[in-house]
């Protein structure tokens, strides 16, 4: 039998992670596509968002007894697809391919993945518009730090306190990141022609 009521709210479950599997499965289904989508914004690679959404899941259900609450539940399941994606990315050296058939299939899965997005549709579409090709050209030139930072803060809409809890940092630092990205990101999309606010 379930310890969750399937009819719970993911707001009304920030007390604790679900210890039942298919109340956790419940929850693991309403975030998947967001998830998903936040990794490939990282990662730039549609296969990769795929394991690492999955490898997210899985080390969620493993440490379900070690959370504790102190944030939402979808809070901690996007600070283990972040801190998993830096690492990827770190450890890779890599930046986001931006060229020849990955670009191509990048463009061609991109839509699958927003259309079937488990948030609203005003995010739908600033996910739409973070994923232009011009955006992902000029991100593949931040580093993975301040790549998380301006994901977590300008498309999910996190704040800086929060945003520095997670990546275990000062909000002074976050800031700091944030700038020094948009700056960067301002000046790459100007150098392709496209307009910058």
């Amino acid at each position: 039998m379930s310890t969750l009521a399937i009819t719970h709210t993911p707001d009304e479950l920030a007390a604790g992670a679900p210890s039942d599997e298919s109340a956790f499965s419940e929850l693991a289904r309403r975030y998947r596509r967001g998830l998903q989508a936040h990794c490939y914004r990282m990662l730039g690679s549609y296969e990769e968002s795929e394991d690492l959404t999955q490898e997210t899941l899985l080390r969620a259900w493993r440490s379900r007894e070690s959370f504790q609450g102190r944030s939402s539940f979808r809070t901690w399941l996007y600070r283990i697809a972040t801190n998993r994606c830096l690492s990827a990315l770190e450890q890779s050296g890599r930046s986001i391919p931006v060229d020849g058939p990955e670009l191509d299939s990048i463009l061609a899965q991109r839509e699958s993945l927003l259309a079937t997005s488990d948030d609203g549709p005003d995010v739908q579409v600033v996910g739409r518009e973070t994923i232009e090709v011009a955006f992902l050209v000029a991100v593949r030139y931040l580093p993975p730090r301040q790549r998380a930072v301006l994901f977590l803060r300008d498309v999910l809409g996190w704040s800086a306190k929060e945003t520095a809890e997670l990546l275990e940092t000062s909000v002074a630092a976050v800031n700091s990141a944030l700038l020094r990205a948009r700056a960067t990101l301002r000046d790459q999309l100007r150098s392709r022609g496209v307009a910058t606010a």
